[in-house]
């Protein structure tokens, strides 16, 4: 149950009301009321306070407390992907400030039940996340804080290589998983024995120490067999979890990072759709029904220094609010279609109005349908880009000032596209897990979408072998030459492939 004074609470219903009667379908929304530090100290752990013990938590909570007294930064509102709702309000906000946090949160609640790409998610995170809290503390009650933080920061490091889109799509030829069993179990019940006609025949015909070799063998096979890839794949995390060799805590905290890396994969596919939709939600809750006269000036202030947005600077919530309100208006107007492409009057596509009435059933049919890429590739019109100058920025040579370097609305949606192509994340692949027949791990660069910085990937590999504890490779592209980094556990390492094919 919330824990809002009373006058805050009829601000929460109202606000509930007003949603509803928009249209939105929301779980429970539950408001907790927090101070600036406690806020802090809950956004450091995501969201979940309830979270397992890491260092990592408490270098965020410190860049938070900083950053807040210092005045650069301050947070309004943290809500959570969770059934119900959980949203945290900070103390020192105005009157004002909680009721626009209260609208904006339930446009998120709406996103989060309703968009296909959080389908599925578990409703019920933070109860699984005090599960995963239990499960690390045990293990760091059994062995110590040091050496099982020592293993989590390894996870971590590489908690961004999993496959989001095994999410909602089988990979072909991806093979059924085989019985939660070891290798020397399932060998055990592979052995082939010769039928004898009478008991004590047993030893002569299948003697013991025959069924023991090719019992062993059987085991071997079983090894290599996993060890070796069908395809390649991108949850790297999965292989490692069921091949590396891993005691039972380590596979235990590997699980834990994985599931959770997957948990929030959606927010990094959504987040200008999401905010966005807030944004809109916000936006038109706050303007047609929680707005007192009064409070117009703050509003703008507020709502305007979210939405600021500036040359080079990417802001979702800008950018997301901007297109659905264009999709409200087009659609309103029936401004879409063949008939309105195909139209080259500019004076009678400014005029362009059927009378539709359909704006805010097609938000609501994007709101559910569309990811970033999706909602950038299909909604990003050539007017929407002059209107937000959303142009590629570079510095003069000259001059040194920033200057346009591109307008060309084809060439700056797709820039746009390929940096939200996995998140902004460089694509890795797995290929090879027995590399040169010597059990090393062999990985690819799918360089098409984003560079890979060397500094980091040799952190990265160095991470996988603590896990993987034989040879890490990883191949990618500098200055169309194929490079392959390498760790053994000793040493860096560097080979030149030879170049690479174009694009």
């Amino acid at each position: 149950m919330s824990t809002l004074p009373a006058d805050l609470q009829a601000l929460a219903d109202r606000a509930r009301d007003a949603a509803t009667e928009l249209g939105l379908d929301f779980p429970e929304v539950v408001f907790e009321m927090l101070d600036p530090d406690e806020l802090n100290m809950v956004a450091a752990y995501g969201g979940y306070p309830v979270r397992y013990p890491h260092w990592r938590h408490g270098m965020a909570y410190r860049e938070l407390q900083k950053s807040y007294e210092y005045g650069l930064s301050r947070i309004y509102e943290l809500v959570i992907n969770n059934d119900p709702c959980y949203a945290y309000l900070m103390r020192t906000n105005t009157r004002l400030e909680q009721k626009l946090v209260m609208a904006h949160v339930h446009g998120h609640a709406d996103f989060f039940r309703n968009n296909l790409r959080f389908a599925p998610t578990d409703r019920r995170m933070i109860d699984t996340m005090a599960n995963h809290a239990t499960r690390v503390r045990r293990h760091i009650d059994r062995l110590g804080p040091e050496r099982v933080e020592e293993f989590i920061d390894a996870c971590l490091s590489i908690e961004n290589l999993i496959d989001p889109m095994s999410l909602y799509v089988r990979r072909a030829g991806k093979p059924e998983p085989e019985p939660e069993m070891d290798e020397d179990r399932l060998a055990a019940g592979r052995v082939r024995k010769f039928p004898v006609p009478a008991p004590y025949m047993e030893p002569f015909v299948n003697p013991k120490a025959a069924m023991e070799t090719e019992r062993k063998q059987i085991a071997e096979e079983i090894r290599k067999s996993r060890k070796n890839l069908a395809e390649p794949t991108r949850d790297v995390l999965e292989f490692l979890l069921y091949n590396a060799p891993l005691q039972d805590w380590q596979a235990d905290c590997l699980d834990i990072v994985r599931d959770e890396a997957y948990y929030f994969a959606p927010q990094a596919m959504t987040k200008i759709a999401n905010e966005g939709w807030a944004s809109f939600v916000h936006t038109r809750l706050m303007t047609t029904r929680l707005l007192d006269p009064s409070e117009i000036v703050e509003y703008a202030d507020r709502h305007s220094g979210t939405v600021v947005s500036g040359p080079g600077r990417l802001n979702p919530y800008a950018i997301g609010l901007a297109i659905f309100r264009d999709i409200e208006d087009r659609w309103n107007r029936g401004a879409h279609g063949r008939a309105y492409r195909e139209c080259t009057d500019d004076e009678a596509r400014r005029r362009w109005n059927t009378g539709a009435g359909e704006g805010m059933r097609k938000c609501l049919e994007v709101r559910r349908s569309c990811d970033d890429l999706m909602l950038i590739d299909a909604y990003l019109t050539a007017e929407l880009i002059d209107d937000l100058k959303l142009y590629t920025y570079g510095r003069d040579p000259g001059t040194g000032k920033l200057v346009i370097l591109d307008r060309d609305p084809n060439s700056v949606r797709q820039k746009l596209l390929k940096m939200l192509v996995n998140g902004g994340q460089p694509v890795i692949e797995l290929v090879d897990a027995n590399h040169d027949n010597r059990g090393e791990m062999r990985l690819v660069h799918r360089h098409e979408q984003s560079g890979l910085d060397e500094g980091q990937a040799r952190e990265t590999l160095r991470s996988i072998h603590r896990i993987w504890t034989r040879p890490v490779h990883i191949d990618t592209v500098v200055e169309s030459r194929i490079v392959r980094w390498s760790f053994d556990g000793k040493a860096d390492a560097t080979s030149d492939l030879g170049k690479a094919e174009p694009a």
